[in-house]
């Protein structure tokens, strides 16, 4: 009982030493590491090394077109929240590489300039830190969190290196969320308006994540196994990659990013007011 008592106070002391040094997991690759801290390692291995000449699931998430017609378009839609639970999406590609891109100069501005923003605690419209996932663990990854309400976000606390984008980013977001809640209703069979207008949705959640380099990446997640409680994510990818997703057969298959178009993925709170004919699919990040 006193080691386990040790251990604890040990994990409690060097995590509160990372928070203070207010630089981030962007901040352990600069100083130069050769090793994973033990504040990051997994549990067990997220996934087992490579097998030399494994050949790769084939895996393609499919593609809604969204200058179709919208009868095409619903019967596309639907398809795709009932068989993947995940399906790409054209949006504005430059909006969204903009964004991609202010993101990553923000986590690689120099540490004297970002730590300024750090804090561990998620309060506030704007908080950067990286944020703990269940375990406890601390993913290889830092965040920069955005809320947009309710109530209204104080946003003058987001960075000057990617407000703007980040702004355009958002207006871009509520007119392609607000068209996707519409698709998804009438995928269901019910009216356009009737998913937002019965749940009342007000406010999300934008999550600015940045994985740096990792000296050993079997060792660390980006993102444990997980589904999303929302209604549902829209997640732009860069071109890096590391999202999987977990198929009815229990293997993992890897998401392609593909240029110009965002990733919707249906969460816990559609499948259950779709009666679970919508999926919510596990996924997770490796590094």
């Amino acid at each position: 009982m006193a080691a386990a008592d040790d251990d604890d106070g040990d994990g409690a002391a060097a995590l509160a030493e990372f928070h203070a040094s207010r630089a981030g997991v962007r901040g352990l690759v600069e100083s130069g590491i050769t090793s994973v801290p033990r504040l990051f390692l997994a549990p067990s291995s997220p996934c087992p090394p490579p097998v030399e000449n494994e050949i790769p699931i084939p895996f393609a998430i499919p593609t809604v077109d969204l200058a179709l017609p919208r009868s095409a378009t619903l019967q596309l839609v639907r398809a795709a929240a009932r068989s993947f639970g995940f399906f790409h999406g054209a949006a504005h590609a430059g909006t969204v590489d903009s964004a991609v891109s202010a993101v990553r100069a923000f986590h690689e501005l120099p540490p004297a300039i970002r730590s300024a923003f750090y804090t561990p605690a998620c309060v506030g419209s704007v908080t950067y830190s990286t944020i703990p996932i269940p375990g406890p663990l601390l993913p290889w990854r830092d965040t920069l969190q955005v809320r947009f309400g309710p109530p209204a976000p104080d946003l003058s606390h987001l960075p000057a290196a990617c407000r703007d984008a980040l702004l355009e980013y958002q207006r871009c977001m509520t007119e392609f969320g607000k068209k996707m809640a519409g698709l998804l209703s009438e995928a269901f069979g019910v009216g356009a308006e009737r998913l937002e207008r019965a749940m009342q949705v007000e406010g999300w959640l934008m999550a600015c994540h940045y994985y740096p380099p990792c000296p050993e990446p079997a060792q660390v997640v980006g993102s444990m196994a997980h589904t999303d409680p929302s209604l549902f994510t829209v997640l732009a990818q860069d071109g890096v990659g590391g999202l999987q997703v977990r198929l009815d057969d229990g293997r993992w298959a890897d998401v392609s990013p593909v240029p110009g178009a965002l990733l919707v993925n249906i969460g816990d709170l559609l499948k259950m007011v779709s009666n679970d004919e919508y999926k919510s699919v596990e996924h997770r990040v490796l590094i």
